[in-house]
């Protein structure tokens, strides 16, 4: 059966000569350095695996606060990315990305240098502030910069693809520092690779100019920005990842987890609400949001990367340093295959789009990834890494890198590329939430049936954080199998013109110095 054509998300709006005309050399080059805000956080979040047991040691942490190291950035990234991306929309991209990457780049660095709990911590969820200003305006840029719809999904991919290189990178070179200098460094590393892609930014990307405009055309901007709906929506998201948060530390029945959780679904609520009352140009998510096509089942497919690849992480990476003795470095290298199975697998499923119906490629992904997530719970011992562990991460990996890198696609194809931004920030924000949401019920389980056994290093609550996983992931992908629209991305030949469109009022040009 024939699928109806799915339109590109570019077509039949003005033309943009400054981005399009742009020689294909500037176009990959700066497709590189845009990656790199990708890059940098799953990188900012697996590198620190190796440091926290030395980072707790020197700075005294204890062990239920330590898991605000990694939730804090977490936490400050997902609640942000609404805005950034309403002001990616609103304003001019580049500039939002460039004070996203010196912000990232002096919070990263200030994190180096603090030797104490508390501004430690404070700098973590700083530094998310500033990641959370990159991701989107990078990915507006993106959308923007190639309007041609094969040329949009390979760059999307390539985007995509960088966050898996991020993660295992994050994991090699953590390791090493730990080893070799100290955990310092990894917060140095972000600094330098934040201020370097700035300042590449700065200099190779058009400058998006607005004519003049009047006092009336500045306030009706500003009205745009939803203040009231995006605090709705960052508060939301502020106290979900801390209840989820809390509740892997305290326990799930205490108020200060009940309280928060309550609080945070009731401010959704109102968002949504609210959204619906104001008019639809003002509204950050305005209801039409909701009816672009598949973009709720893109959002659902994109809780499960990062809840995977981080709780795969954190539920072996403990185990293997303090009940097998692997030293950081070895505990890097076993991780490999998540990486090296997640890259080829995000250049597949961007070369099937063009080919097999978008509903298929999610569902063959959530498959591998429900089918490796069942050899992890049987890996307890050294001897099952590679009858049992080794081929669990292959097959994991290579599927939900799959659902990743199509679900990051596909969400782009079917809606208005003046809302890149926002789409870009809802996207990214599922990631989040999944990834806390995952690592805090793993751990709780963890915990839970480590205390019911008497042994915090025996694997049961390990197994059971597994059986977790391949719960989930085959419950959203069997979900996504029933109610996704079943369309197909269209191919275009290169030779196509697609015309673009960027920001009302805005024009881009050659940035005059």
């Amino acid at each position: 059966m024939s699928s109806p054509k799915t339109p590109s998300i570019m077509s039949n709006v003005e033309p943009d000569v400054g981005f399009v005309a742009l020689p294909k050399l500037s176009k990959t080059l700066l497709l590189v350095i845009l990656s790199i805000a990708e890059f940098l956080d799953t990188f900012s979040n697996s590198a620190l695996f190796s440091a926290i047991p030395p980072i707790c040691e020197d700075l005294n942490i204890s062990n239920s606060n330590s898991v605000w190291i990694q939730s804090g950035y977490q936490l400050t990234f997902a609640a942000l990315l609404l805005m950034s991306g309403r002001l990616s929309d609103l304003y001019n991209p580049k500039w939002v990305f460039v004070a996203g990457g010196i912000l990232l780049g002096l919070f990263s660095l200030g994190a180096g240098l603090v030797r104490s709990e508390i501004p430690l911590l404070l700098f973590r969820a700083l530094m998310g502030v500033g990641a959370a200003l990159t991701v989107p305006s990078a990915l507006h840029i993106i959308v923007h910069m190639l309007p041609d719809p094969k040329a949009q999904s390979n760059a999307v991919a390539i985007f995509t693809a960088s966050g898996g290189i991020g993660n295992i990178f994050g994991l090699l070179i953590g390791a090493v520092f730990v080893s070799f200098a100290s955990w310092p460094w990894i917060f140095f590393f972000i600094a330098i690779m934040a201020l370097v892609e700035s300042a590449l930014v700065l200099v190779l990307c058009h400058n998006v100019k607005r004519p003049k405009t009047s006092t009336f055309d500045h306030m009706k901007r500003l009205q745009r920005l939803d203040v009231v709906g995006v605090a709705f929506f960052t508060a939301s998201l502020i106290l979900f990842i801390f209840a989820v948060t809390s509740g892997s530390i305290s326990g799930w029945g205490t108020a200060g987890v009940i309280a928060p959780l309550v609080i945070s679904v009731a401010l959704m609520l109102a968002f949504l609400f609210y959204e619906t009352r104001i008019p639809t140009d003002i509204a950050v998510i305005p209801p039409k949001t909701w009816t672009y096509t598949n973009i709720i089942i893109m959002l659902s497919m994109a809780t499960l990367p990062y809840m995977w690849w981080g709780s795969v992480q954190s539920l072996f990476s403990w185990y293997w340093q303090e009940v097998f003795g692997y030293s950081p470095i070895t505990t890097a290298v076993h991780f490999l295959p998540i990486g090296l199975s997640a890259i080829p697998s995000a250049a597949l499923a961007d070369k099937l789009q063009t080919k097999v119906r978008v509903k298929w490629i999610l569902a063959v992904g959530n498959v591998l990834a429900t089918a490796g997530s069942i050899f992890l719970p049987f890996g307890s011992t050294r001897a099952r890494f590679w009858p049992v562990i080794f081929p669990g991460l292959v097959i994991g990996s290579f599927g939900i890198s799959m659902v990743f890198t199509t679900s990051n696609v596909a969400i782009f194809t079917n809606t208005p590329p003046e809302a890149a931004g926002v789409i870009a920030a809802m996207f990214n924000s599922a990631l989040q939430l999944g990834c806390a949401a995952g690592i805090a019920i793993t751990t709780s389980i963890q915990t839970s049936i480590g205390v019911e056994n008497g042994d915090p290093n025996s694997f049961s609550g390990r197994a059971d954080g597994f059986w977790f996983l391949v719960a989930v992931t085959a419950l959203v992908g069997a979900v996504g199998l029933v109610l996704m629209k079943d369309v197909r991305q269209q191919a275009v030949k290169e030779s196509d013109e697609v015309p673009m469109t960027v920001p009302e009022g805005f024009s881009i040009e050659k940035e005059v110095e």
